[in-house]
């Protein structure tokens, strides 16, 4: 049997918590960030919650929860 790899692209994009959930960062945060308010900007930085329809998706790319 072949082993199983990790995609090293999305062990970066995404972090799974202790219970499971898969959470992503928010996008558009690199450019264009001086015409944004300060609260804007803060809320970049907060991780959400992967949609249950891209969960399956993300879930065959990280198998071992790296």
């Amino acid at each position: 049997m072949p082993k199983v790899r990790t995609h090293k692209g999305a062990s970066s994009r995404f972090r799974i918590t202790g219970t499971g959930k898969i959470m992503r960062m928010k996008g558009g945060k690199s450019h264009l960030r001086r015409n944004k308010s300060h609260r804007s900007k803060a809320l970049f930085d907060e991780m959400i919650p992967l949609s249950s329809r891209d969960r399956a998706r993300i879930q065959r790319l990280i198998p071992n929860g790296a």
